[in-house]
Parts: C-alpha cells; structure tokens; sequence
C-alpha cells in the first residue's frame, strides 16, 4: 500500500508485448533465426547425406564399385581427407538459403491458415487445409530460394572433386553464383528448380504440415499444455515423416544440381527430374532413391527438435502468439 492506495505488482503479458510482434515481418525474422540455429547444428549430416546421394553416379562414371560408403565412413573419410572444419563447408549458402525459404514457406502458411482457409469454429484446423498450405508454402519458399541451395550442392561436392583429382569449379559462395550465371545466364541459377520445389513441397507436407497437425492433436486431445514437451512430440514426428516423404526427390535434386552442364546450360547427365529418376532406378536399382535416408532422417530429426524448440520459445519470449 501506497499513499492509502494499493499497487500491483504483474509481469508483462502478451496484451502489453509491442504491437509488432504478431506482424508477419517479425515473424518472418524469428523464424530465420530458428533456422539458422537450427542449420548450425545439423549441417554436418546434410553434407553426408548429400556426398551419399551422389556416390552411385561417381561409381558409375568411374567402374568402380569400391567408390561406395556408408554414412560412418563417409563422415570419417571427409574428416581425414579433408579436415574436420570441412564437415561445415556450404553452410554460407544454407543460411543464405533459409533466411529466403524458411521465411516465405512459414510467413506464407500462416497466412493461409489465418486468412485464407481459416480454422474451424472450434479452433482446430483440418488436415486437408494443412496439407495444401503446408505443399504451397514450401513449393513458394524453395523456388525463391533456389539459387542458394544450388550453390550449396556445388560447394558441398568440391571436397570430393579435389580428392578425384578433377579441378575445382568453385572457390567460395560468391564465385559460384559468378560461375552459374556465367555459364547458364539469370536461367542457370535455377538448375533443377523443378525436382527442388518437388522435394520442398514434400519436405512441408511431412514436416510443417506434420508438425501442425500433431501439435493440435496432442493439445486436443491430452491433458498436457503448449509446452516444449509437446513441442518436442510434434518435432520427432514431423522429422521422420518428413523424411520419408522427401528423401527421393532429394536425391534427384541432388544429381540434377550437381552435374555439369553445355554451353546453353542444359545438363549432361539428365534431361529432367524424371529422366534421372529412370536412369538411377534402371543402373542402381530403385533402393537408390532411399540414398541418404538415414542421415537425412538422423539430421532431419534433430533440425525440426532444434527449430521447433527454439522458435517456439523465441515466439514466446518475444510476446508473440504460439504458432
């Protein structure tokens, strides 16, 4: 009591956070930084899973079925032979990419689920609804940031091109967007756009929309709350389905990204996305297009525990609404 009057005492609430915090740009901002966060852990795994997936054309070319490891001695070989720091090497690219992808695919679902589909009466949201937002915004988010992860593909295999004895073709992130727009023009920078928005829109289905829709489930129909012990339930099944769903056309998106190309542009290897899925099923069966899957798994697992988590708890330190 104060001058006969009473004061209480209250912490900040979400009604008294900045206006700001539920605008799409904020948003959009917290989710980039999750992702990075995210991508800094993880990383190593991808450039396994990628050295894994292109290892069967490199076998091929070569005749030589000795070429081929497994995830171990892929990671193992890539630190003795070329240095433990090169387990990070593309991250530049990959944070370049989700700070475009990442952004747009969770700015995008979001307005489609507010403003667009909209929830039930009941506040729940319907698988359908989720899973057709979930396959746009991702389809949106990757064709935008399509130059970045191509870039990320090449520099991720110049390792492994130094230890074949062929020259490099890039040096850094800079001089690889040079080299592609130098050699295919503006065009270039989309190299295997289509197996790629293929994979995002997959990548979305099994992971945001899984995510989603697991959350809701969980807090409708359980006594727990939205907290990281949801969050963490949600994550692990979003992070396998996403994997399932999404390895195959991440190994095409691979080796289409990866392989040389003409004068004009146009690959040596395969034609399309649908080409390379014929050509690596018929020469290394179909088993082939599961290459990576564990690491893709493994990594894919932890990146959605890790994102998820941090950007949820970002979310609410920040004042803004829970995903």
């Amino acid at each position: 009591m104060v001058g006969g009057k009473f004061i209480h005492w209250s912490t900040p609430s979400v009604e008294s956070s900045p206006s700001f915090v539920d605008d799409m740009w904020f948003k959009y901002i917290l989710s980039v930084i999750s992702a990075t966060i995210a991508e800094g852990a993880t990383y190593p795994l991808d450039l396994i899973k990628t050295r894994l997936q292109i290892q069967g054309e490199i076998a091929s070319s070569k005749g030589d079925a000795g070429s081929y490891r497994g995830m171990l001695k892929t990671a193992v070989g890539i630190v003795k032979e070329e240095g433990f720091i090169r387990l990070w090497k593309g991250i530049t690219p990959a944070i370049y990419r989700h700070a475009i992808y990442t952004g747009v695919r969770f700015g995008a679902y979001e307005k489609m689920r507010e403003n667009v589909f909209k929830k039930n009466p009941d506040g729940s949201y319907s698988l359908w609804k989720a899973a057709i937002g979930g396959m746009s915004a991702g389809a949106l988010g990757q064709f935008m940031a399509s130059p970045t992860d191509l870039v990320k593909v090449q520099i991720q295999m110049e390792g492994r091109r130094r230890l074949e004895g062929k020259p490099p073709r890039v040096k850094n992130t800079f001089h690889a967007f040079q080299q592609i727009v130098k050699q295919g023009g503006i065009k270039g920078l989309w190299k295997g756009w289509v197996p790629n928005v293929q994979r995002a829109a997959l990548v979305n289905l099994g992971d945001l929309t899984t995510y989603d829709t697991a959350k809701r489930y969980i807090l409708r129909n359980s006594q727990l709350k939205d907290t990281s012990a949801v969050h963490i339930m949600s994550s692990m099944c979003a992070g396998l389905v996403g994997a399932t769903m999404a390895t195959p056309a991440d190994v095409i998106k691979t080796r289409v990204m990866n392989q040389p190309t003409d004068e004009h542009g146009r690959g040596l290897y395969y034609k399309s996305s649908i080409d390379c899925f014929l050509k690596t099923a018929r020469q290394e069966g179909f088993l082939a297009m599961y290459k990576g899957f564990f690491p893709a798994w493994i990594r894919m697992g932890p990146w959605s525990l890790c994102f998820w988590l941090s950007y949820e708890q970002i979310r609410k330190a920040m004042g803004t609404a829970a995903f």
